[in-house]
């Protein structure tokens, strides 16, 4: 089975694949079929967007995953402006910014607010298939108990479209996302058998796209 990743993001199919791991399936992305058009992203949480995003592809290619994640901040109320949201590359309403022009940002943020900062990331997912779409929202108190710092001093590695990876710190190693070391995002099928929550992500993707007996 071929799956267009909605995204231009080569980190993704890396992420994707480990989650589908052993089965029969390949990725392209916008990039490989030269899409450029975007669907407006009106949605009030992530998996409304993932949503938007699916059926909007979905007119591009017979099967289709989006997903959409937040970024939010524990110390902040969820109205202040400064919490990213739904708008982690757009943040105040601006341009959409690259991986530095993020790094940038988000670390003179960080360090205005002390220097760290507890942080999550609440993620939906969607999937376009014959016409049909279905869809998945992580659970924010599991995600709260998953929470990661930010720092303001960053890394001098990088993961490309994942910027702010070099800023994320593993609450338990104090690691960061981008150190060879840090496994707490390293997802196979190995490793979700023995999480609950991966276990659910993987069973929807399975069951969604039809890879389950």
């Amino acid at each position: 089975m071929k799956i267009l990743l909605g995204t231009t993001n080569p980190s993704k199919v890396k992420h994707f694949e480990e989650f589908l791991d052993g089965c029969d399936v390949t990725f392209c992305t916008l990039r490989d079929l030269d899409i450029h058009d975007e669907p407006e992203e009106t949605g009030r949480t992530p998996e409304e967007n993932a949503i938007l995003k699916a059926r909007f592809y979905g007119k591009y290619f017979d099967t289709v995953i989006c997903n959409d994640s937040g970024l939010y901040f524990a110390g902040l109320p969820l109205d202040d402006p400064r919490q990213p949201g739904l708008h982690v590359r757009t943040p105040l309403g601006g341009a959409r910014m690259d991986d530095e022009e993020m790094l940038r940002y988000y670390t003179d943020l960080v360090h205005s607010l002390g220097g760290r900062v507890t942080a999550f990331y609440l993620n939906g997912l969607a999937v376009y298939r014959s016409g049909q779409i279905y869809s998945f929202l992580e659970d924010p108190d599991t995600v709260r108990a998953d929470a990661f710092y930010m720092v303001d001093r960053p890394c001098e590695k990088r993961h490309e479209g994942w910027p702010l990876d070099s800023i994320s710190l593993n609450r338990t190693t104090l690691t960061y996302f981008v150190e060879e070391d840090n496994e707490l995002y390293d997802v196979t099928e190995e490793t979700a058998l023995q999480d609950p929550y991966w276990m659910q992500v993987i069973r929807f993707l399975k069951e969604s796209l039809g890879l389950t007996a």
